[in-house]
């Protein structure tokens, strides 16, 4: 089994909702442990409060910064610069940003060029350009926090909602090519192409995420999408093709 990434998590609690907090942990779940959890923002300002109460329940280390003077964000560059002390300390494989503003679209640069994933997450404001830059970016409205309580009170899970349906993702046109391109360039020589491969092509190529059409998996929005068959092979996992498109009788 090969080994999980080491991921940090730094959030911009002056550009993003806490309500989302067990949705992103869940998602960044799948990809490694969070080992660092670092929350940034002015611990004095009652805009804190929900966030405050989500700290000790998701291990999150507060971060203070206090606003000195008014509209000057001090939190951007106290994450930047514990984003560079984490990269250089070499203990950390990946940074997951939780943060709408594009002025952290540099750090998302240079953390790539240092051979680092990044994962983002903001709302549906975030400008395209931090979007883009990131490894993968998932829009944190489509997480909704399934918190159901055990006798223990331990958190039972997170998962999107709003499945985008079929015929509709069939009409994003960007989608589709993106979907049709990978499944290409990661096929062998019959056409089939594993699953994985093509997640990794697009991975490599765009910050795209299932989630963000309301898909925990890949699989399931290719199945949803209706444009591959699937073959799932025992002992080495799906495997997908194009369909022949349909041509019209004259």
């Amino acid at each position: 089994m090969p080994e999980k990434q080491k991921i940090a998590l730094l959030i911009d609690c002056d550009n993003v909702s806490y309500k989302s907090i067990e949705g992103v942990l869940a998602v960044l779940a799948k990809y490694g442990q969070v080992n660092v959890r670092h929350a940034f923002g002015d611990w004095n300002s009652d805009y804190m409060k929900g966030w405050v109460g989500k700290l000790q329940a998701n291990a999150i280390r507060p971060m203070q910064q206090f606003a000195y003077t008014k509209q000057k964000n001090a939190t951007d560059s106290a994450m930047i610069i514990d984003a560079m002390d984490l990269l250089y300390s070499g203990n950390v494989d990946a940074f997951a940003l939780m943060t709408s503003d594009c002025d952290f679209t540099p750090l998302v640069m240079r953390l790539r060029e240092s051979g680092v994933m990044v994962y983002g997450f903001g709302e549906e404001k975030t400008p395209a350009a931090f979007v883009d830059g990131c490894s993968q970016f998932v829009y944190i409205e489509k997480l909704v926090a399934q918190v159901e309580s055990d006798a223990d009170g331990q958190l039972a899970g997170a998962k999107p909602n709003s499945q985008v349906p079929g015929n509709q993702m069939r009409r994003d046109s960007a989608l589709v090519r993106l979907l049709r391109t990978a499944v290409e360039e990661a096929s062998d020589d019959s056409g089939w192409s594993h699953l994985g491969a093509v997640g990794a092509y697009i991975s490599n190529n765009s910050s795209f995420s299932s989630i963000n059409y309301g898909y925990s998996k890949l699989s399931d929005l290719v199945r949803e999408v209706g444009l591959f068959e699937m073959d799932m092979r025992q002992g080495s996992g799906l495997f997908v093709k194009s369909k022949a498109k349909k041509t019209s009788k004259k």
